[in-house]
């Protein structure tokens, strides 16, 4: 459908499967922390889950997509590049390297400020798509109801600087993952940057997986804890949560998609009670409850004044 004005509108339905793919994917999201945890306590190291993972998610695409190897350009080779740091190695080993130097509580408040980032540096790039004061407090109110959610069973806060800073590096590192995303989604398709993603992601984390001390035993791969859970992260949050979450970028753009992410801690919470047996206290239930109010303020309030078209 086409307005006098020449802008196609994507039909309704569309709109609400982006949304849904992206709700979707940050479930998938959100009940990883579990599965890596379950890896990490059989004696994985963090870069070797990611690695593994990844390497399982990447030859899962190749064999459906292997036609078409190079971009456009070496200017699009580079943007793939900065994908694959900045939405897979950078991103997770800065992540889980600063849960070694920092309070876990702390590194997850810092890296649900990807949103909040995304959504700065889009209304700096893009002045036709300058975040609203109602789409800022949204966010505001989810993050703040992620912070309750990370405190669920404990109040304790520590300023520790390295850890901090390689947490918030992660997360600006998503919000650049998101914004490279978006430009390539313009003329390639979900498939491919997904591929490029996978495949650059893989080759940056070499170095750090050959330097990180100790690996574990391939034998380890025989129980069915490991093999199930690498399963669960290779095929749905590697691969298919990758390919929906370009897919859905593309259709919604990168600060609606990304302000999805608000709700990982939630389903973290509820898969970590469910098959951790973790406890839930009213703290975390009143996150749950800021964090919903601050997506449904986020997407209402988030009203993009587009450009005048030019002729």
């Amino acid at each position: 459908m086409v307005s006098q004005t020449g802008v196609s509108h994507r039909p309704q339905m569309s709109i609400i499967l982006y949304n849904v793919g992206a709700l979707l994917t940050v479930a998938a999201w959100g009940v990883s922390f579990v599965s890596t945890k379950v890896l990490l306590d059989h004696g994985l190291q963090p870069t070797e889950v990611y690695v593994y993972r990844t390497l399982l998610a990447y030859v899962m695409i190749l064999s459906v997509c292997h036609k078409r190897l190079v971009s456009n350009s070496v200017r699009d080779e580079l943007l793939f590049i900065a994908c694959g740091m900045c939405g897979g190695s950078l991103y997770f080993i800065a992540e889980n390297t600063a849960l070694e130097h920092t309070l876990v509580s702390n590194v997850s408040l810092i890296v649900t400020l990807a949103p909040l980032i995304t959504t700065l540096l889009v209304g700096a790039l893009y002045k036709a798509e300058r975040p609203t004061k109602g789409m800022i407090a949204g966010s505001l109110v989810a993050f703040l109801g992620v912070g309750l959610v990370i405190f669920n069973s404990s109040f304790v806060l520590a300023v520790k600087p390295l850890g901090d800073l390689l947490a918030l590096s992660a997360a600006v590192c998503w919000a650049v993952y998101s914004l490279v995303l978006r430009k390539l989604s313009a003329f390639y398709t979900v498939l491919f940057i997904t591929r490029k993603t996978f495949f650059y992601g893989l080759l940056t984390a070499l170095p750090f997986l050959f330097t990180e001390p100790g690996h574990c035993d391939f034998k380890v791969f025989a129980e069915t804890a490991v093999w199930a859970n690498f399963l669960f992260l290779g095929v749905f949050c590697s691969m298919l949560a990758f390919l929906i979450w370009a897919w859905a970028v593309k259709g919604i753009g990168a600060v609606k998609s990304n302000n999805y992410l608000y709700v990982q801690p939630i389903i973290t919470l509820v898969a970590s009670a469910l098959l951790l047996g973790e406890h839930v206290t009213w703290v975390g239930y009143m996150g749950c409850s800021l964090i919903l109010i601050g997506v449904i303020l986020t997407d209402r309030l988030s009203i993009v004044h587009p450009s005048k078209p030019t002729h």
